[in-house]
């Protein structure tokens, strides 16, 4: 409860009778921190690694596997979809939807939207 957390002493400023070190509290600790000892960052094998992204990258020509994982790409003409480097130039949102339309993977967008 907030009424027994420790308060600043004094009363001649206004942090006086404010609470403090509690996790709701401005300036308290924070409710379960994070610990050094959780393995944030997981050492993996380089050849796993290449191994992991040799295979999304093979999947994602498989057009089955892209349907099972929810994208509409019916109208596609081919997967995966290979564009020119010109398409990250355009400045507006206007010109990359006239490009999806003009591929026909508007769908997949419309599909999120």
């Amino acid at each position: 409860a907030v009424a027994r957390i420790p308060r600043i002493s004094g009363s001649g400023t206004q942090a006086g009778g404010a609470g403090a070190f509690g996790n709701m509290c401005r300036g308290g600790r924070m409710f379960a921190p994070t610990k050094t000892y959780r393995r944030w960052h997981r050492k993996i094998n380089n050849h796993q690694k290449r191994y992991a992204v040799v295979s999304a990258l093979a999947a994602s020509a498989v057009t089955g596997l892209v349907q099972a994982r929810g994208h509409k790409i019916e109208n596609v003409s081919e997967i995966p979809l290979v564009v020119d480097n010109s398409v990250q130039n355009y400045g507006k949102t206007k010109e990359a939807l006239s490009f999806l339309s003009a591929v026909r993977a508007n769908d997949d967008v419309n599909r999120v939207a």
